[in-house]
Protein backbone atom coordinates (compact mmCIF):
# COMPACT_ATOMS: atom_id res chain seq x y z
CA UNK A 1 0.00 0.00 0.00
CA UNK A 2 2.60 2.34 0.41
CA UNK A 3 6.19 2.36 -0.41
CA UNK A 4 9.20 4.70 0.22
CA UNK A 5 13.01 3.87 -1.27
CA UNK A 6 15.90 5.52 -0.94
CA UNK A 7 14.22 8.46 0.24
CA UNK A 8 16.60 11.48 0.82
CA UNK A 9 15.55 15.15 1.46
CA UNK A 10 17.92 17.67 1.84
CA UNK A 11 17.62 21.55 2.23
CA UNK A 12 20.76 23.16 1.23
CA UNK A 13 23.42 21.30 3.22
CA UNK A 14 21.14 19.74 5.88
CA UNK A 15 20.06 16.43 5.30
CA UNK A 16 16.48 16.25 6.99
CA UNK A 17 15.82 12.58 5.85
CA UNK A 18 18.85 10.15 4.71
CA UNK A 19 18.58 7.50 2.62
CA UNK A 20 14.54 5.54 4.37
CA UNK A 21 13.25 2.87 2.66
CA UNK A 22 10.37 1.01 4.34
CA UNK A 23 6.72 -0.08 3.36
CA UNK A 24 3.69 -0.36 5.13
CA UNK A 25 0.91 -3.00 3.89
CA UNK A 26 -2.27 -2.45 3.71
CA UNK A 27 -4.28 -2.56 6.83
CA UNK A 28 -1.53 -2.19 9.02
CA UNK A 29 -0.70 0.67 11.66
CA UNK A 30 2.72 1.52 11.67
CA UNK A 31 4.30 4.75 13.92
CA UNK A 32 7.25 6.79 13.60
CA UNK A 33 8.74 7.24 16.71
CA UNK A 34 12.01 9.74 17.36
CA UNK A 35 12.99 13.43 18.37
CA UNK A 36 12.44 16.18 17.10
CA UNK A 37 14.23 17.16 14.03
CA UNK A 38 14.30 13.48 13.21
CA UNK A 39 12.82 13.66 10.02
CA UNK A 40 9.44 11.80 11.31
CA UNK A 41 7.85 15.37 9.34
CA UNK A 42 9.33 15.68 6.57
CA UNK A 43 8.98 12.15 5.81
CA UNK A 44 4.83 12.63 5.99
CA UNK A 45 5.12 15.53 3.90
CA UNK A 46 7.21 13.98 1.01
CA UNK A 47 4.11 10.67 1.17
CA UNK A 48 1.80 13.59 1.29
CA UNK A 49 3.26 15.46 -1.91
CA UNK A 50 4.15 18.18 -0.06
CA UNK A 51 7.93 17.85 0.09
CA UNK A 52 9.59 16.59 -3.00
CA UNK A 53 12.48 14.45 -2.25
CA UNK A 54 15.98 15.42 -3.49
CA UNK A 55 16.00 11.57 -4.42
CA UNK A 56 14.35 8.09 -3.88
CA UNK A 57 10.98 7.61 -4.64
CA UNK A 58 7.20 7.50 -2.70
CA UNK A 59 4.64 4.89 -3.84
CA UNK A 60 0.92 5.16 -2.87
CA UNK A 61 -0.92 2.46 -3.55
CA UNK A 62 1.19 1.52 -6.31
CA UNK A 63 1.44 5.14 -7.94
CA UNK A 64 4.13 7.44 -7.66
CA UNK A 65 3.21 10.50 -5.81
CA UNK A 66 5.72 12.74 -7.70
CA UNK A 67 5.09 11.28 -11.27
CA UNK A 68 1.39 11.24 -11.07
CA UNK A 69 0.80 13.20 -7.61
CA UNK A 70 -3.00 14.22 -8.08
CA UNK A 71 -3.58 10.43 -8.45
CA UNK A 72 -1.79 9.51 -5.76
CA UNK A 73 -3.00 11.47 -3.17
CA UNK A 74 -6.31 10.29 -3.81
CA UNK A 75 -5.80 7.46 -2.05
CA UNK A 76 -4.61 9.00 1.23
CA UNK A 77 -5.63 11.33 4.28
CA UNK A 78 -3.48 14.04 5.58
CA UNK A 79 -3.28 15.43 9.11
CA UNK A 80 -0.84 18.28 9.67
CA UNK A 81 1.36 18.72 12.75
CA UNK A 82 -0.12 22.15 13.48
CA UNK A 83 -3.47 22.52 12.47
CA UNK A 84 -4.86 26.07 11.91
CA UNK A 85 -8.98 27.14 10.49
CA UNK A 86 -10.54 30.40 10.24
CA UNK A 87 -11.73 31.95 13.42
CA UNK A 88 -15.10 33.25 12.50
CA UNK A 89 -16.56 29.89 10.97
CA UNK A 90 -18.05 26.93 12.75
CA UNK A 91 -16.79 23.66 13.20
CA UNK A 92 -19.88 22.41 11.30
CA UNK A 93 -19.29 25.35 8.50
CA UNK A 94 -15.27 23.92 7.69
CA UNK A 95 -16.14 20.25 7.71
CA UNK A 96 -18.79 21.53 5.11
CA UNK A 97 -16.18 23.13 3.26
CA UNK A 98 -13.94 20.22 3.14
CA UNK A 99 -16.75 17.98 2.23
CA UNK A 100 -17.73 20.27 -0.48
CA UNK A 101 -14.03 19.74 -1.90
CA UNK A 102 -14.28 16.02 -1.80
CA UNK A 103 -17.62 16.40 -3.32
CA UNK A 104 -18.94 14.34 -0.18
CA UNK A 105 -22.57 15.03 1.60
CA UNK A 106 -23.39 16.88 4.13
CA UNK A 107 -24.82 14.53 5.88
CA UNK A 108 -21.08 12.58 5.49
CA UNK A 109 -20.01 15.88 6.71
CA UNK A 110 -22.40 15.68 9.62
CA UNK A 111 -21.62 12.30 10.75
CA UNK A 112 -17.93 12.67 10.85
CA UNK A 113 -18.13 15.86 13.09
CA UNK A 114 -20.89 13.15 15.14
CA UNK A 115 -18.19 11.32 15.81
CA UNK A 116 -15.66 13.87 16.98
CA UNK A 117 -17.57 13.99 19.95
CA UNK A 118 -17.44 17.88 20.12
CA UNK A 119 -20.06 18.27 23.22
CA UNK A 120 -22.50 20.69 21.59
CA UNK A 121 -19.51 22.88 19.66
CA UNK A 122 -20.19 21.90 16.57
CA UNK A 123 -22.15 25.31 15.64
CA UNK A 124 -19.42 27.23 17.77
CA UNK A 125 -16.94 29.79 16.10
CA UNK A 126 -13.74 27.63 15.82
CA UNK A 127 -11.93 31.05 17.44
CA UNK A 128 -13.21 29.86 20.87
CA UNK A 129 -11.65 26.59 20.41
CA UNK A 130 -9.08 25.28 22.48
CA UNK A 131 -6.02 23.52 20.71
CA UNK A 132 -7.53 20.10 21.55
CA UNK A 133 -10.67 20.78 20.18
CA UNK A 134 -9.19 21.71 16.72
CA UNK A 135 -7.05 18.77 16.65
CA UNK A 136 -10.21 17.55 16.96
CA UNK A 137 -11.67 19.06 14.25
CA UNK A 138 -8.53 18.09 12.16
CA UNK A 139 -9.25 14.23 12.66
CA UNK A 140 -12.83 14.17 12.11
CA UNK A 141 -11.98 15.83 8.47
CA UNK A 142 -9.09 13.09 7.95
CA UNK A 143 -11.96 10.49 8.62
CA UNK A 144 -14.54 11.97 5.77
CA UNK A 145 -13.07 10.65 2.42
CA UNK A 146 -13.06 7.20 3.34
CA UNK A 147 -9.29 7.19 2.13
CA UNK A 148 -8.03 3.97 2.19
CA UNK A 149 -4.31 5.84 3.39
CA UNK A 150 -4.39 8.16 6.12
CA UNK A 151 -1.02 9.92 7.37
CA UNK A 152 -0.95 11.41 10.80
CA UNK A 153 1.61 14.16 12.16
CA UNK A 154 1.53 14.04 15.54
CA UNK A 155 -2.21 13.77 15.87
CA UNK A 156 -2.67 13.89 19.84
CA UNK A 157 -0.79 17.31 20.20
CA UNK A 158 -2.99 19.50 22.15
CA UNK A 159 -5.59 16.55 23.01
CA UNK A 160 -6.73 15.76 26.37
CA UNK A 161 -7.22 12.86 27.76
CA UNK A 162 -11.04 12.42 26.62
CA UNK A 163 -9.39 13.08 23.59
CA UNK A 164 -6.86 10.78 23.13
CA UNK A 165 -9.20 8.10 24.98
CA UNK A 166 -11.07 8.86 21.74
CA UNK A 167 -8.20 8.96 19.06
CA UNK A 168 -7.22 5.44 20.28
CA UNK A 169 -11.00 4.41 19.46
CA UNK A 170 -11.04 5.99 15.90
CA UNK A 171 -7.33 4.22 15.32
CA UNK A 172 -9.18 1.22 15.72
CA UNK A 173 -12.22 1.93 13.77
CA UNK A 174 -10.07 3.00 10.66
CA UNK A 175 -7.88 -0.08 11.02
CA UNK A 176 -11.07 -2.28 11.30
CA UNK A 177 -12.50 -0.91 8.29
CA UNK A 178 -8.98 -2.11 6.58
CA UNK A 179 -7.30 1.59 6.38
CA UNK A 180 -3.71 1.61 6.47
CA UNK A 181 -2.27 4.58 8.88
CA UNK A 182 1.12 5.73 9.38
CA UNK A 183 1.49 8.09 12.76
CA UNK A 184 3.92 9.91 13.83
CA UNK A 185 3.78 10.46 17.58
CA UNK A 186 6.09 11.55 20.54
CA UNK A 187 3.83 9.32 22.88
CA UNK A 188 5.13 5.97 23.35
CA UNK A 189 2.54 4.68 24.54
CA UNK A 190 0.17 5.32 21.97
CA UNK A 191 2.98 3.67 19.66
CA UNK A 192 2.93 0.43 21.98
CA UNK A 193 -1.07 0.58 22.00
CA UNK A 194 -2.08 0.93 18.73
CA UNK A 195 0.58 0.41 16.12
CA UNK A 196 1.62 -3.10 14.76
CA UNK A 197 4.95 -1.88 13.58
CA UNK A 198 7.14 1.16 14.56
CA UNK A 199 10.15 2.67 12.61
CA UNK A 200 12.36 4.79 14.81
CA UNK A 201 14.35 8.35 13.13
CA UNK A 202 17.39 9.23 14.25
CA UNK A 203 19.31 12.63 12.75
CA UNK A 204 17.36 11.55 9.30
CA UNK A 205 18.21 8.08 9.66
CA UNK A 206 15.34 5.27 10.07
CA UNK A 207 17.07 2.93 12.44
CA UNK A 208 15.08 0.41 12.99
CA UNK A 209 11.47 -0.96 11.81
CA UNK A 210 10.22 -4.09 13.65
CA UNK A 211 7.33 -4.72 15.49
CA UNK A 212 7.39 -3.89 19.74
CA UNK A 213 7.41 -7.70 20.31
CA UNK A 214 10.44 -8.54 18.00
CA UNK A 215 12.16 -5.17 19.64
CA UNK A 216 11.19 -6.66 23.30
CA UNK A 217 12.31 -10.08 22.54
CA UNK A 218 15.38 -8.82 20.83
CA UNK A 219 16.64 -6.48 24.28
CA UNK A 220 14.85 -9.04 26.80
CA UNK A 221 16.64 -6.88 29.88
CA UNK A 222 15.06 -3.73 28.16
CA UNK A 223 11.33 -4.47 29.34
CA UNK A 224 9.62 -1.32 28.32
CA UNK A 225 9.07 0.92 24.84
CA UNK A 226 10.80 3.56 26.26
CA UNK A 227 13.76 1.55 26.97
CA UNK A 228 13.86 0.55 23.90
CA UNK A 229 13.75 3.69 22.05
CA UNK A 230 16.25 5.41 24.39
CA UNK A 231 18.50 2.93 23.56
CA UNK A 232 18.40 3.31 19.61
CA UNK A 233 18.37 7.22 20.03
CA UNK A 234 21.41 6.46 21.84
CA UNK A 235 23.63 4.32 20.36
CA UNK A 236 22.49 5.68 17.00
CA UNK A 237 23.36 9.40 18.00
CA UNK A 238 26.55 7.99 19.57
CA UNK A 239 27.70 6.40 16.32
CA UNK A 240 26.30 9.87 14.39
CA UNK A 241 29.00 11.68 16.44
CA UNK A 242 31.59 9.19 15.82
CA UNK A 243 31.66 9.44 12.12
Amino acid sequence: MIRVDHLTKRFDVFTAVNDVTFDVKQGEVFALLGPNGSGKTTTLKTLVGLSRPTSGTVFLNGIDVHREPTRAKSFASYLPQRVSFPDTLTAREIIRFYASMRKLSNDIADDALASGNFNGWSDKIVGEFSGGMVQRLGLAIVSMPQAPILLLDEPTASLDPQGVIRFREFILEQKSQGKTIVFSTHLLAEAEQLADRVGIFVQGRLVAQESIDSLRQSFRDKGTIEDLYLHYVRVNNHAEHHE
